[in-house]
């Protein structure tokens, strides 16, 4: 394979594998989830908790990743964790019991929170480095993934219907996506010795998270509700209250799907121009203006334009809300990305419910009312000015400055340490450098908690 110089492309590339990964892993087994319920003779109800295995996994994943990414780093952790969730496939398909397949997706739900906030560390410093947007992008291969899983889902079944035969098939197409992703990722400057990580994991222990950190984790918990519950929602919605047919019914998802797909290929251009906070405060308020239109005026047609809405709205929520929360100290990122995973996992199981006490159109309210959440939280969150918006009198762009040739392939987050850390071996001139980012967010000593 042809060498890629562009060191930001070779990243991106590298980057966009682990996204496309991840979707396709996930999409390979929850799509053979009937074949799954009669090999292993489930009933409904234990689907359902076979489900929630791998949320719950995902769910308490926080301290095993805060760890692993202080022993490991970001671009180790990702790569083991893509190995680890090609292993899952077969393990799954070869489960001989109920029992076993839940310990698997238990498993499988804690190497995603691993990847999950592997990759999106890797995207951030990718940015960081490089002062070009692509996060939005790189969450759109995660789309891509999911389809190519469900693309060979529907290929394969046409040669046999074995479920263990997709599943090793499928593992052994992430075992290539990590060998192609392993020459582009950014090495991390240097991995922490056991003592190192023991005593900050006490130090975070003993601090509550910021008011800061909480609003991002309301933020991305209230956007995976919302984009979550369109997804698994949208299609009963319009068959059962919009009245749409059994043809129809499945656009909805498509919609939804399709224009987060869409948006989230232009968002990186929007995010330079406008900044992460308008695309996210503008984003949400239109995605709940969209489901409140749909909601209130009926009909296939108007709710079809409602979830559109929806759709393009909410699809650069995560993406601005992992970036902002890679500049803060290293367990931040963790924290941010489980409690994503929480609101994915929680927030259509919590609709169904609103549903059943009341009727599925005060359920997708309460989606709308999620959406305006992520509003309210942007608010409070301090994002990254957009590009547009820099000094004009020649200030040094955060970036690329400060970093020399031998630096071109190195994070440039320094490990895990805290904001002050970072800043006193900065001061030290010592050979792990910071972000520009990370330098003006970390505070001084002896200053007060940002009161946001």
């Amino acid at each position: 394979m042809a060498r890629i110089d562009d060191p930001f492309r070779r990243g991106q590339l590298a980057t966009a594998a682990l996204f496309c990964a991840l979707g396709f892993q996930y999409a390979t087994w929850v799509s053979r989830i009937p074949a799954l319920k009669s090999d292993l003779g489930l009933t409904p109800a234990e689907v359902g908790v076979l489900l929630m295995a791998a949320g719950v996994g995902a769910s308490v994943s926080f301290p095993v990743v805060t760890h692993l990414m202080g022993r490991l780093g970001s671009r180790q952790l990702a790569l083991l964790s893509t190995l680890g969730l090609a292993a899952v496939l077969p393990a799954l398909a070869l489960a001989p019991n109920y029992p076993v397949a839940l310990l698997v997706l238990c498993v499988d739900g804690v190497l995603v929170g691993c990847l999950n906030t592997a990759m999106n560390a890797q995207g951030a410093a990718l940015e960081e480095r490089h002062g070009r947007a692509t996060m939005a992008k790189l969450h759109a291969t995660f789309s891509a993934g999911s389809l190519l899983a469900a693309l060979l889902a529907s290929a394969l079944h046409v040669v046999t219907s074995s479920v263990t035969a997709h599943f090793a098939v499928g593992a052994a197409l992430l075992v290539l996506l990590s060998a192609g992703a392993r020459g582009g990722l950014m090495a991390d400057h240097g991995r922490q010795p056991a003592a190192a990580v023991r005593e900050r994991k006490t130090r975070a222990a003993r601090r509550l998270p910021s008011r800061l950190t909480l609003w991002m984790c309301g933020a991305m918990a209230f956007g995976t509700v919302t984009e979550a519950s369109m997804n698994d929602w949208s299609a009963l919605y319009l068959e059962d209250v919009a009245g749409a047919s059994e043809q129809i019914a499945p656009m909805g998802i498509a919609v939804v799907s399709g224009m987060m797909l869409i948006a989230r290929l232009f968002a990186d251009s929007w995010r330079s121009r406008w900044g992460d906070g308008r695309v996210v405060l503008v984003g949400s308020v239109l995605a709940a203006a969209g489901l409140a239109f749909a909601l209130l005026t009926g009909g296939v047609v108007t709710a079809l334009l409602g979830f559109a809405c929806v759709g393009l709205g909410i699809a650069a929520v995560t993406p601005c809300v992992y970036v902002a929360a890679a500049r803060q100290e290293a367990n931040v990122l963790p924290l941010v990305a489980a409690t994503g995973t929480t609101g994915l996992l929680a927030g259509p199981p919590l609709i169904g419910f609103v549903a059943g006490a009341s009727s599925l159109v005060w359920g997708f309210a309460l989606v709308g009312v999620s959406a305006l959440i992520v509003a309210v939280c942007s608010t409070r969150i301090r994002w990254e000015p957009a590009a547009s918006d820099a000094d004009p009198a020649g200030e040094a762009p955060d970036g690329p400055q400060g970093f020399d040739a031998r630096d071109e392939d190195r994070l440039p987050v320094g490990g895990d340490r805290s904001g002050d850390e970072q800043h006193a071996a900065a001061d030290a001139s010592a050979p792990v450098r910071t972000t520009a980012a990370a330098a003006k967010s970390a505070p001084a000593a002896g200053d007060a908690e940002d009161p946001r």
